[in-house]
């Protein structure tokens, strides 16, 4: 690696045009280099290649796209489609048959034998330096490598047009569709920044697109997979997320729930910057009282917003009006968000970019995410859930945020079984369990853990009922109680009335 000179002047930034890979970058490109964009047919080149140049053009810059894989038509058609218009973008189409490489050549591209790779390249050239453009995109190389017929003659070619294209002040996207066998390695070695983009399809769902930054010259950015969805619009990246990034001073004051009983015993409620997980058995009430702590936020007019993967809107809105809170109110108000998600249509970096926007655009200080079993349908196994969910925690705690985690476990009594042990992740975990007595399913809870304080450690027998959440008095008399089935020692008074209503 050469080292430059103190003296050396760092080359200005070009926006690409996709706010999260300018983030990825550190700012964007450097000016007038040379980069190769790669990925399979369908990945989003071309597509990240448009909003390349109408930056550009937006910027008031003249702007190139050479085609040789898809037509002007075609490319019109692309934009019609994401709602842009190309008329600040200079197309030098080669690739329909009217189209010529030399002014005195009637022969065009799709005539291999009758047309030189080196007239194709005069007549690229001779078209920048007509136009002066300072932003070029040549779609794509994979025509460029048919016509020499040979790789010494390609990467000949290639490194003969880099060194055009330093001559001219102008920065270039080079797009390859990776039809050669295993790539051109060779040709990173070319290019100033390398970006690959890939497509992956998944059992069920939606296919899953990520972008790596293989290599950037002279640029520190953000490495590893970057998830991202193409939309009408274009690309939207979603920059990995890294908890280090980001910190936010904040006061540890407690964040309370609105029941004085819940809030006793959680020691006087959440720390801000702390995360709790609600674990128990499908059913049990663990999302309810999730809910019962976001309205009380939204209520202090402070906002709050649920991640539901297993419910809908309506739902969540009559289980709140079950136990006397009407959230609709608190939604129209903004206060109070609720964001339906389908894991099976949402890759994890999108469902990151998300709950981040609620943080540093809408200022939430408590996230909901209900369930973890939802979530967990959204990533490739069990490790990247644990590692996904760490960086998202420790982000949420360093933004002073307080984060309820709900978690579903396998079956209803008895023994359970937990899809993934994320507690030793947790700042607070409270467990609710069903358990018989009196001929009745009833419902009990504790706090199992709380680090940033002192909590109480009984277990309460607990009603969801039209008033809110009641709690009974400690269960002492009992034994066995988180294992469905417990031992009595006492007598009955221990245990709840049923309400009025049952």
């Amino acid at each position: 690696m050469t080292i430059e000179s103190s003296t050396t002047v760092s080359p200005a930034r070009v926006s690409s045009g996709i706010e999260g890979l300018d983030e990825i970058l550190g700012g964007g490109f450097d000016a007038n280099r040379v980069y190769l964009v790669e990925g399979q047919p369908g990945s989003g080149k071309t597509t990240l290649a448009l909003q390349f140049l109408l930056e550009g053009a937006r910027r008031g810059e003249k702007t190139l796209h050479i085609c040789l894989s898809e037509s002007g038509p075609e490319l019109q058609l692309i934009a019609e489609r994401h709602g842009w218009a190309l008329d600040g973008i200079e197309l030098f189409d080669l690739s329909s048959s009217e189209a010529s490489l030399d002014p005195d050549d009637e022969l065009t591209v799709f005539q291999p034998s009758a047309v030189e790779l080196s007239e194709t390249t005069t007549g690229i050239i001779d078209r920048i330096k007509t136009i002066k453009p300072t932003r070029v995109v040549f779609d794509s190389l994979s025509e460029m490598r048919i016509f020499a017929q040979s790789p010494l003659r390609y990467r000949r070619q290639i490194m003969a047009l880099k060194h055009f294209f330093t001559t001219q002040r102008c920065t270039v996207l080079l797009l390859d569709d990776l039809s050669s066998q295993g790539g051109d390695v060779p040709l990173h070695s070319l290019a100033h920044g390398v970006v690959l983009l890939e497509q992956n399809p998944v059992d069920f769902g939606a296919e899953r697109r990520r972008l790596r930054v293989i290599k950037m010259r002279g640029i520190q950015f953000k490495g590893g997979y970057h998830d991202f969805t193409i939309q009408r619009g274009g690309l939207e990246i979603y920059p990995r997320l890294v908890a280090a990034e980001h910190h936010k001073r904040f006061l540890g004051e407690f964040t309370q729930s609105g029941n004085g009983e819940m809030d006793a015993l959680l020691g006087g409620g959440l720390e801000r910057g702390t995360n709790a997980l609600f674990i128990g058995p499908a059913g049990v009430g663990k999302s309810t009282l999730a809910l019962t702590f976001a309205v009380a936020v939204a209520l202090r007019g402070d906002h709050a917003v649920i991640f539901a993967f297993d419910e809908g809107r309506g739902t969540i809105g009559a289980r709140a009006k079950a136990i006397g809170l009407d959230i609709e109110p608190l939604v129209a108000a903004g206060t109070l968000r609720i964001e339906q998600i389908d894991p099976a249509e949402m890759a994890p970096g999108e469902f990151a970019h998300l709950v981040r926007t609620s943080v540093e655009r809408d200022q939430a200080c408590m996230v909901v995410i209900d369930s973890l079993n939802g979530y967990l349908n959204a990533m490739p196994d069990e490790r990247f859930l644990i590692l996904q969910m760490h960086e998202l925690l420790s982000y949420l705690s360093q933004m002073g945020v307080v984060a309820i985690l709900v978690l579903a476990q396998h079956g209803l009594v008895g023994p359970m079984e937990t899809p993934v042990d994320i507690s030793y992740l947790s700042d607070a975990v409270l467990m609710l369990r069903y358990f018989e007595a009196e001929g009745r399913v009833r419902r009990a809870l504790s706090v199992l853990k709380k680090r940033s304080g002192a909590h109480e450690d009984t277990i309460r027998e607990y009603q969801l009922t039209s008033g809110g959440i009641r709690l009974g008095p400690p269960l002492t008399e009992f034994s066995g109680i988180f294992t469905g089935s417990p031992t009595y020692t006492g007598t009955l008074k221990p245990l709840m009335p049923q309400p009025a209503h049952d």
